[in-house]
């Protein structure tokens, strides 16, 4: 096998970070704000029309003609495929918010081929389109390996953005300063948000909220977390997902249930997005935020899921959850219908159940072809069929198809990847042991915080010579500076850059 020195250069670098089930990536990502959101799926809602649209949106009428409004309303229902044709007619003709709806979707897809083509469509709109210019910016904030020179253009496109009326604009570049403190030697995050707050922008609670997630003080910050949520609740729905998050921490029942019937009166008139109320169902059954509210979850995401696809899936793992909610045929009804929206996260939990054996039968061959077709959209595909192929769940162990996934799901903030990849080094299960590999991601696995993974770095440490433990102390810098900044930043920045229940970048 290779060493990590020529192997890590040919994999996927870090993007968004998502664990298990509920991935990153944070798309569904709900994208729920509290620790572990999920990946955005295809359901996102964009604005409604632009002004310099109104000639194409007037003429819906006249049979053949891209209309702006229907591929809105498209989306909204999560019908991409009519959204993107009429974005697409509408972008042909020169329509810079057409361009940049149909970018949104390609962003949408999380599809590598297709967020780089996003980036054009960007670009060649930005010109003329703040809202274009704010998308540009903050997909390149959100950019795996971004160069510097990218890190600077994404600052001044979101401040280019904001002078011309777009919000959004100061989580990215929150984010932008907390990733990167190297490319911003002179700017101190905690300051920068001081200030907006001092000046009384309306984003910079949410910027300062991030920032206590990225350190890890949001737990001593309740209150003020509440505080700031309370006040933006009625211009960012957001909030609710915040609020909920700090009420079950809190263990407030009460305050939970108000919110809720304030948000679902906000759902029926429009004015909070059905995403936003998977998001917060999802709160209610994550149990490591405190005590659950699991039949809650199940009849807010019931009320929603027949118009927001991916809400069939989030029920699905509800009931893996809590099986007491349903049965076997329940789940795969919910499966079929979340795989018939194109839901990746569908493709995982199938994929997750037959690896795990757990409901159905356990069948690797059958998990394997689930999680190939979640691939590049969900971190935690990788990270099973990397352990499929390292344990030789198919006959055989298959070494260099167990590290390129692996690799891949680490890179992306699956941190029990690295554990995984130190074991295949340490063992030397069908393939040759490496102690200096080993070193390297067994010390990166200890951001687990388990005694496994502490047990294993310690003993790897022990048995290295000085001269390896050096050049393994070498790799460890240099796969450290390939990942750059840690994956959940960037779910963070990801679950907090949603306003106006439109879910972005």
């Amino acid at each position: 096998m290779n060493p990590i020195s020529s192997t890590t250069q040919s994999t996927v670098g870090v993007g968004r970070a998502r664990d298990g089930i509920d991935s990153v990536h944070l798309k569904d990502r709900v994208a729920r704000i509290a620790g572990k959101p999920t990946p955005t799926q295809s359901g996102s809602h964009f604005a409604s029309a632009f002004c310099t649209l109104a000639l194409a949106v007037s003429l819906a009428g006249c049979a053949g003609l891209p209309d702006q409004r229907l591929a809105n309303e498209a989306l909204k229902r999560g019908d991409t495929a009519l959204a993107a044709q009429n974005y697409q007619q509408l972008a042909d003709l020169g329509y810079s918010e057409a361009q940049v709806g149909l970018a949104d979707i390609q962003v949408d897809s999380r599809d590598p081929a297709q967020m780089k083509q996003a980036e054009a469509t960007y670009r060649a709109a930005a010109a003329v389109s703040p809202r274009a210019q704010a998308r540009l910016g903050r997909l390149l904030v959100a950019k795996p390996g971004s160069t510097e020179a990218e890190q600077h253009e994404a600052e001044g496109l979101l401040k280019k953005a904001s002078v011309n009326g777009e919000g959004n604009t100061l989580i990215p570049l929150a984010m932008l300063y907390l990733q990167y403190p190297h490319s911003f030697p002179n700017i101190n995050a905690q300051q920068q948000i001081s200030q907006w707050r001092a000046e009384g922008k309306p984003e910079a609670g949410l910027a300062q909220v991030l920032l206590y997630r990225t350190q890890g003080t949001y737990d001593q910050h309740l209150d003020e977390v509440a505080s700031i949520c309370k006040a933006a609740l009625n211009t960012t729905d957001i909030c609710y997902v915040e609020l909920a998050t700090v009420y079950q921490k809190q263990a407030k029942p009460e305050q939970q249930a108000e919110l809720i019937k304030q948000m679902q009166a906000g759902h029926a008139r429009g004015t909070v997005s059905a995403q936003r109320v998977d998001s917060v169902a999802r709160v209610l059954g994550d149990a490591s935020l405190g005590k659950t509210d699991e039949k809650t979850a199940q009849s807010l995401l019931e009320g929603i899921a027949p118009g927001y696809p991916a809400s069939w899936v989030s029920l699905a793992q509800l009931l893996y959850d809590f099986p007491e909610l349903g049965d076997v045929d329940t789940m795969m009804k919910y499966l079929d219908n979340g795989r018939a929206a194109d839901q990746p996260r569908a493709e995982l939990l199938l994929g997750k159940l037959y690896y795990e054996g757990k409901w159905v039968p356990a069948d690797a061959k059958v998990a394997e072809a689930h999680f190939q077709k979640a691939v590049g959209r969900e971190v935690a595909a990788d990270y099973y069929l990397g352990q499929i192929y390292r344990r030789g769940y198919l006959g055989k162990v298959y070494s260099q198809k167990a590290l390129d996934h692996l690799l891949t799901a680490a890179r992306n903030g699956q941190n029990s990847a690295d554990f995984a990849i130190a074991q295949l080094f340490s063992q030397g299960k069908g393939t040759k042991p490496n102690p200096v590999n080993a070193y390297v991601f067994s010390q990166l696995a200890k951001a687990q915080d388990t005694p496994q993974a502490t047990e294993l770095a310690t003993t790897l440490e022990a048995q290295l010579p000085p001269a390896q433990l050096a050049e393994a102390q070498r790799l460890l810098k240099q796969e450290q500076a390939i990942r750059g900044a840690s994956g959940q930043n960037k779910l963070d920045m990801h679950a907090l850059q949603e306003e106006d229940g439109e879910e972005t970048l």
